[in-house]
């Protein structure tokens, strides 16, 4: 197994060199930090090129806030492994155990469907998503506006 390495901005830095983009300028904040990640990851896509895994996670993370933040709650379970989850839609919540309605699905799926590159409704019927519970349907927030 692969050391875990963190999501930083020398990790970010280190991915943007690679694909031929300048440092990364912002602040060292969380929030822009993962908005960087993300463009990074959509410019690597675009080369054909697979992402370090730091900076997917941070594009994944970045997605999953902006998530939590257009549907809160804590009725749905949103996972992407090994990345990150988070609990969103407003409606009952669990405090114990698997959550009745959890979605999960890997980094690229979750990318895709967060930028609308590909619909919920193709992702699903693809079996790109293991969905259950009621709640268990994103289409209404997706996909997730960028600023």
């Amino acid at each position: 197994m692969m050391p875990r390495t963190p999501f930083s901005r020398t990790a970010l830095d280190e991915q943007r060199s690679k694909l031929g983009l300048p440092p990364y300028d912002g602040p060292d904040e969380p929030a822009p930090l993962r908005r960087a990640a993300l463009d990074t990851v959509l410019a690597a896509r675009a080369r054909c090129t697979a992402p370090d895994r730091p900076v997917l996670t941070g594009a994944v993370r970045y997605l999953l806030d902006r998530l939590a933040e257009r549907a809160p709650g804590r009725s749905v379970e949103v996972r992407i492994p090994p990345h990150a989850a988070v609990q969103c839609v407003d409606g009952p919540h669990h405090t114990r155990g698997t959550p009745p309605n959890v979605v999960e699905m890997d980094a690229a799926t979750w990318i895709a469907l967060a930028t609308g590159q590909v619909s919920w409704d193709n992702a699903s019927t693809a079996g790109m998503i293991t969905a259950s519970g009621q709640r268990a349907d994103l289409s209404p927030y997706l996909p997730i506006p960028l600023d």
